[in-house]
C-alpha cells in the first residue's frame, strides 16, 4: 500500500468516525421528540376524523372596589392588566394574565387567552367590576398537535423546536455523508434515495391541487 493509499485510508477512517459521532449524538438527541412529532403529524392529517368534545368552563365573579378603581384610563389601548388585579384574578380565578395585553375600551377590558389544545378569554366591566371568564379545553390531542404547530406555545417552546429542527438537520446530513462514504459497497443506495425524493415530487405534481 502506498503513501497516498494510507494517507486516503486514514482520511476515512476519520471522517466515518467523525460522523458516525455527530449522527448517533444527534440522533440521541432528537429520538423522543422525532417519535412525539411523528405520531402527531399522523393526528394532525386526521384531524377531522378524530372527534373530541371540548369542554367549556365559565367562571362570574365580581372584581372588588379597591381594585376596580385600578382600572384607570391605560398607557395605551393594548396595555396589561395592573399586577394587583392580576395576581387577585390568578388566586381567585385560576386566570394567568400577568403581561398579557389587554383591549381597553370606555366600558370594559377584553383579554384573549388562547393555549394549546384550547381558549380563552377574559372581560372586566370597567364600571361594575363584573368579570366574565371561560376557558375551552379540546382533549390532548389537540393539546398535542398544537405542541406540533407550535401554536399559542410561547418562547421556550419555540426555541425547542427551532434546536430540534437543527439536530434532525445534523442528523439527517450525516446520515447522507455516511450513505456516500458506504455506497461504494451498497450499490441500492442512490436508487433509493432517489426513491425518496421522486415520491413526494410525483404526489405534489400529479395529486396535490
Amino acid at each position: 500500500m502506498t503513501a497516498k493509499d494510507q494517507a486516503a485510508k486514514k482520511r476515512r477512517s476519520y471522517w466515518l468516525k467523525t460522523l458516525h459521532q455527530w449522527h448517533w449524538i444527534s440522533s440521541a438527541i432528537c429520538l423522543v421528540a422525532m417519535l412525539g412529532f411523528a405520531i402527531t403529524g399522523i393526528t394532525l392529517n386526521h384531524a377531522s376524523q378524530i372527534s373530541a368534545e371540548p369542554k367549556v368552563v365559565t367562571k362570574k365573579m365580581v372584581l372588588p372596589a379597591r381594585l376596580l378603581n385600578a382600572l384607570t384610563s391605560p398607557a395605551s389601548e393594548k396595555s396589561p392588566l395592573p399586577s394587583d388585579v392580576a395576581a387577585w384574578l390568578d388566586k381567585e380565578a385560576s386566570a394567568n394574565v400577568d403581561d398579557i395585553p389587554g383591549e381597553w375600551s370606555d366600558d370594559e377590558v377584553y383579554l384573549s387567552l388562547p393555549r394549546p389544545g384550547g381558549d380563552a378569554w377574559l372581560s372586566i366591566d370597567r364600571k361594575s367590576g363584573a368579570i366574565e371568564y371561560e376557558v375551552t379545553e379540546r382533549g390532548w390531542v389537540s393539546y398535542l398537535n398544537d405542541l406540533h404547530k407550535g401554536r399559542n406555545t410561547g418562547t421556550a417552546w419555540t426555541w425547542f423546536i427551532d434546536i430540534f429542527a437543527l439536530a434532525c438537520v445534523v442528523f439527517a446530513g450525516t446520515g447522507l455523508f455516511l450513505l456516500q462514504l458506504h455506497s461504494r459497497n451498497r450499490p441500492g443506495t442512490w436508487p433509493i434515495v432517489a426513491l425518496g425524493l421522486v415520491i413526494p415530487f410525483l404526489l405534489v405534481i400529479i395529486f396535490v391541487h
